[in-house]
């Protein structure tokens, strides 16, 4: 029989490696894994290499991972921001490297990792530092950067609902990077705040199929969530 299902956040990331490459769900704090992250803080792994899109917030979820000092290298596309003063700090002691990356690239460059597609052209970035060192082409008159697929060892995601098989289906924006980061990654964790039986989620409605997800682990929300999250 077949079930995903894990009893303790501690269990799901317990193997996640020193050095490892995680994905981490989230635009800012809509749909980030917060409780998975804790558990990982807890679990010790560091020299993390994180890919977000954003560098955290606050001192909470992917900010307190930056806090504790387990990180490494960043890839995001928006590492500054109002409340981004934990990285600030770390980047500017340098203490943590920054990968720069366009949105619609990192989406994409992910997207491609899950796809097994081996790279893909892009006019965002040519003639600037961002394409220093990579493959260019004309291509109708208009000049593109290659960019690589985006792989990691873990993808730590959020999700709404989910059952034994690991399939998900996501409250509103709390989707954004989650589906296509549970593809790329060699085992995907997801939380989900219930945990379904089997065939009570519509096939239709099913955005992330049980084939991308390795681990679910229920975690129970103290407060509703708002229309973003």
């Amino acid at each position: 029989m077949i079930n995903k299902i894990f009893e303790s956040l501690q269990s799901a990331v317990a193997d996640v490696n020193d050095g490892a490459t995680v994905m981490i769900g989230g635009f800012g704090t809509a749909g980030m894994p917060s409780e998975l992250i804790d558990a990982l803080i807890e679990q010790g792994a560091r020299e993390l290499t994180i890919v977000n899109n954003n560098a955290g917030n606050g001192d909470i979820g992917l900010a307190a991972l930056l806090k504790a000092k387990r990180v490494r290298k960043i890839i995001c596309s928006f590492p500054r921001q109002t409340d981004s003063y934990v990285f600030d700090a770390l980047y500017r002691a340098g203490e943590i490297e920054l990968e720069l990356v366009p949105q619609g690239n990192l989406a994409e460059r992910i997207r491609a990792a899950g796809a097994g597609i081996g790279g893909f052209f892009t006019p965002t970035g040519y003639g600037t530092k961002l394409a220093e060192g990579k493959e260019t082409r004309l291509i109708d008159g208009r000049h593109y950067v290659l960019e690589a697929p985006l792989h990691a060892d873990f993808a730590l995601i959020k999700a709404l609902k989910g059952d034994r098989w690991g399939n998900l289906v996501y409250r509103k924006t709390a989707r954004n990077f989650g589906p296509i980061m549970a593809s790329a990654a060699k085992v995907a964790i997801a939380q989900v705040s219930e945990v379904v039986p089997l065939g009570e989620l519509d096939p239709e409605v099913i955005v992330t199929p049980g084939i991308f997800v390795q681990r679910v682990i229920a975690v129970s929300q103290a407060a509703p969530q708002t229309a973003a999250a």
